[in-house]
């Protein structure tokens, strides 16, 4: 009669090991979130990584302005708030409203729904609002976007996630950093 097989139960528990470590790692955070206030933007954001600086001239309502970004990529996808001044106060529903129907447009949105949005701090506007859509990048790799739309005074700003398969409690935390300091 043979003995037990040590070299099965050995590589049983190995297996099973090796799949309790694939477990947890897929189950470990991949998104290292960090309260940041980008320099001179007025406003608190929540990244899942180290933000980079960008700037570049946009216009809007006719006028040429400067859009300061930041932006980084993470779990599969990129998190990006950016705003711009505004120099007309009766401006700045439009400049949000244009901010908006570009973003959609770059992407080729299909199906935008639409959400009211409130952040902490910010300046009443019927155009702030949260956008979701699917559509697809210029090379036709197809992408989820969700934005969000809102102004501080002459700021309009942008927060954007976008990714192929973005996670929805990624999307929510970003979001949901958004906040203005008083």
């Amino acid at each position: 009669m043979p003995g037990p097989d040590n070299g099965g139960m050995k590589w049983r528990w190995l297996s099973t090991a090796a799949g309790l470590a694939i477990v947890l790692a897929a189950c470990s955070p991949a998104l290292e979130w960090r309260e940041f206030t980008p320099e001179g933007s007025g406003v608190v954001a929540s990244f899942p990584c180290r933000p980079d600086r960008h700037a570049r001239a946009v216009v809007v309502g006719r006028a040429r302005a400067r859009m300061e970004m930041w932006v980084c990529a993470a779990g599969g996808s990129t998190f990006a708030l950016s705003f711009v001044e505004v120099a007309d106060p009766a401006q700045v529903a439009t400049t949000l409203s244009e901010l908006r129907a570009v973003m959609l447009s770059n992407i080729h949105g299909m199906s935008p729904r639409f959400a009211p949005l409130q952040v902490t701090g910010m300046t009443p506007n019927p155009q702030a609002t949260r956008v979701a859509c699917a559509g697809h990048l210029p090379d036709g790799t197809p992408v989820q976007a969700n934005a969000a739309f809102f102004a501080k005074g002459l700021r309009a700003y942008q927060a954007t996630t976008m990714g192929a398969r973005p996670e929805l409690t990624a999307i929510e935390t970003f979001f949901g950093g958004l906040k203005f300091s008083p």
